[in-house]
């Protein structure tokens, strides 16, 4: 009787092995919702150009020029920049409160021809994003209406924080960053999930630009930015005023959102060549690439997950 049982272990006991192994092979595997190889999570790449028109101040009206380049560097048809809207240190509203006469903005929108509408609030409340986003919608259905936040100005958050006299960006570490822009991301967001839901439809979007720069700002930190010594490197001011690095991450964090595509690969773009950075310029424009699309795929509001 001993001998059949050690008979019957000695079949057994292999034979379950085998079948948890090929069940387990065969078994369907989680899949990494966050990963950008999973495209079946992700909507569909735009491939026609868009009708564009632009509303912003100093950290966003270069935008299009930016995203203008990055759409001829990736061979898509027929991108229009239809206009745009410059106004120093502005708030959407100011744009909106534009004469009608001279308001091209609206102007543009109620031609019906404009396919994107950009626009870069510094803080909230701003009623021109609601402002601007119905009149839109009167004249076309299918717009959409992307929302650059800004990386906040002297890195603090004006609203409940006093300016200080003297700003040094080098001082300050990747989790103080994330701290003080808290309550700027969660406001936006809130702000654009409440007028999505007043439109009943995924009107509007969030290009995360302050977010990836962050994340650059924590790899200059740990040394890992090709060309980039400190973060002072970004900019030409206190204020927060973005040089060529900065200004590249910001276009391809908007081409990202704008065309629902990844940017990694494409050439370097012309404003990158600004910086003049010899044989670092390959590296830090796929790290720049890399960290605009993981910034788009991460936010909850880029409209990349359908």
């Amino acid at each position: 009787m001993l001998a059949l049982h050690r008979s019957l272990s000695r079949f057994l006991i292999p034979a379950v092995a085998l079948f948890v192994f090929v069940s387990c092979s065969l078994a369907p595997k989680a899949q990494d919702k966050s990963s950008p190889v999973n495209s079946s999570k992700l909507a569909e790449p735009i491939a026609q150009g868009q009708r564009v028109f632009t509303c912003g101040h100093s950290f966003h009206v270069w935008v299009p020029g930016i995203v203008a380049d990055l759409a001829k560097l990736a061979e898509i048809p027929q991108h229009v920049q239809v206009g745009t809207s410059s106004i120093g240190g502005s708030r959407t509203i100011q744009h909106w409160d534009i004469p009608e006469e001279k308001n091209t903005a609206k102007t543009a929108l109620k031609t019906g021809k404009v396919d994107v509408l950009t626009l870069s609030p510094i803080f909230l409340p701003d009623p021109g994003i609601e402002n601007f986003t119905t009149l839109a919608l009167e004249h076309n259905k299918d717009i959409r209406v992307i929302v650059q936040p800004i990386w906040l100005r002297w890195d603090i958050y004006e609203p409940t924080t006093k300016r200080p006299a003297i700003v040094d960006h080098n001082a300050i570490t990747g989790e103080e960053l994330r701290l003080r822009h808290a309550e700027h991301f969660q406001k936006m967001d809130e702000h654009i999930r409440e007028l999505n839901k007043k439109f009943g439809k995924t009107v509007l979007s969030v290009a995360p630009a302050p977010q990836a720069v962050i994340a650059l700002r924590e790899k200059i930190i740990a040394g890992q930015a090709p060309g980039l010594k400190v973060q002072e490197d970004l900019f030409t001011d206190q204020l927060g005023h973005g040089k060529p690095p900065l200004m590249a991450l910001v276009g391809y964090c908007n081409y990202a959102v704008i065309y629902r595509r990844s940017p990694v690969g494409l050439p370097v773009p012309a404003i990158l060549k600004q910086a003049k950075l010899g044989d670092q310029e390959e590296s830090l424009n796929h790290l720049l690439q890399e960290l605009a699309w993981d910034a788009a795929l991460q936010h909850p509001l880029s409209g990349l997950r359908p």
